[in-house]
């Protein structure tokens, strides 16, 4: 039997399927399913290209998207990790788990497997429908298609109070928009007051009367103060939603395996996009943490295993082995947890990154993607170990005990050897984070002092 696990994370009936599935020959004895060398090679070459995939557009995207905030002068909006947040990461991941473990093991998985496959429904929708929104544009061109715009306001002051200097630039932009369309509301409401008052000489009751209903006019016309939702979005944009909806009512009802690869992939690009390290020592304390975290859960306790069998959701790309005979149908599978694509991706993003850095440094020199690639080498690397290391002795392996050695290791020391270690680890994506902990830190020596 050729069971392909990089995590267990598979569902209860596919391990079912995988681990006691028998087939009765001829004449009538039972023997467990083995895999053809054919159908092994497929699923694990497939498996492999559908973790690369979303690692290379995940940071080719991200340097595209810090970019467009850098311009736009919103670099607050990227989800961007503190050294806090790494170390903090493997801790916060370890009671998550746990608590899933025993949500299973004291309530009934059928439920809980309802609640989380409604939320990753909603979450897969949103998250593919943008991922593919780029290539309907392209391969549907519309000269007809028209822009809009779906504004949600309120009325109540937003939470927190801050001095106008220390705004960002997001809540800046917020105040002057809201600011516009109270002025907009205003002005048509005062034109519409004027194209309804008609002039009369009956004297001062009418006169009374008519500044009393231009005062009533006033008070309806509401005053917002906080924009919660500002979306626009065209024909093109419904049209990727109702794809990605037909994909996420499709895993619904079947459950299929490539509706569930096309969910793990959009959220693996996403999370690779909008999840940024900040800097190579927190990619260190991210990953070494999670290196600690994977072993642990996998070889020491059962809880991993016990959450991956009863887990049911598109967090791991799924292939089957026996795909060469069985075709669509087939349901014997091999997989590979999102973790283990985006923990490293996001590292290998933060190499892209420098390296399109170290470029606009070097005048006249074109990005040489040296520690991207580096880093690529190095998960492609990683990953086969894992391949192989799993085939040979038949056991579930944690990805992250050969990915992180090699992803860290081998960028490291093409950084030392080009004599740009101390350059790669004070290289940051945003500065912002820094500066705040720094002056928080200052802060607190000034009130201890």
């Amino acid at each position: 039997m050729a069971v392909f696990f990089l995590r267990s994370n598979m569902n209860q009936s596919e391990v079912l399927q995988n681990v006691t599935a028998e087939v009765v020959n001829a004449t009538g004895n039972s023997t467990r399913f083995q895999a053809s060398t054919e159908g092994m090679s497929v699923a694990y070459g497939s498996l492999l290209f559908m973790a690369l995939f979303p690692i290379v557009v995940g940071s080719f995207k991200s340097v595209g998207h810090l970019k467009k905030q850098k311009l736009s002068g919103k670099s607050e909006d990227v989800e961007i990790m503190t050294n806090k947040d790494a170390m903090m990461f493997p801790v916060y991941g370890s009671f998550v788990l746990f608590g899933i473990y025993l949500v299973f093991r004291f309530i009934d998985k059928d439920l809980v497997n309802i609640l989380f496959t409604a939320y990753f429904f909603i979450l897969g929708t949103i998250a593919l429908a943008r991922v593919i929104e780029p290539v309907v544009r392209k391969c549907i061109p519309l000269p007809w298609n028209v822009q809009y715009k779906l504004l949600l306001l309120s009325d109540e002051k937003p939470s927190g109070t801050y001095e106008e200097g220390e705004k960002s630039q997001k809540e800046k932009d917020t105040s002057t928009f809201v600011s516009a369309i109270n002025t907009v509301l205003s002005n048509a409401a005062e034109e519409d007051g004027a194209k309804e008052d008609i002039p009369s000489a009956s004297g001062d009751d009418d006169q009374k009367l008519s500044k009393a209903s231009e005062q009533t006019k006033k008070s309806t016309v509401p005053v917002y103060q906080d924009l919660l939702v500002n979306c626009s979005f065209d024909y093109l944009t419904i049209i990727s939603a109702a794809i990605s909806a037909c994909v996420g009512v499709w895993y619904l009802i079947k459950k299929h395996w490539i509706a569930n690869n096309l969910f793990g992939l959009a959220f693996s690009i996403s999370g690779i996009e909008f999840l940024q390290l900040n800097s190579v020592l927190n990619g260190c304390i991210l990953l070494g943490g999670l290196f600690f975290y994977d072993v642990f859960w996998v070889f020491g306790t059962d809880v991993m295993v016990t959450v991956a069998k009863s887990f049911e959701a598109p967090i791991k790309l799924i292939m089957p082995q026996d795909l060469p005979e069985q075709g669509l149908a087939a349901g014997n599978f091999a997989m590979l947890g999102l973790g283990d694509i985006v923990i490293p991706g996001i590292f290998v993003a933060l190499c892209l990154r420098i390296d399109h850095d170290f470029a606009s440094n070097a005048a006249g020199k074109g990005v040489k993607k040296v520690y991207f690639w580096s880093a690529f080498l190095a998960y492609i690397l990683g990953l086969v170990v894992t391949i192989s290391v799993m085939h040979y002795f038949k056991h579930a392996q944690p990805a992250l005990l050969y990915l992180v050695p090699s992803c860290l290791g081998i960028p490291l020391f093409v950084g030392l050897a080009r004599g740009e270690l101390k350059t790669m680890f004070a290289y940051v994506d945003n500065p912002e984070p820094i500066k705040e902990e720094a002056n928080k830190t200052d802060a607190v020596s000034k009130k201890d002092d």
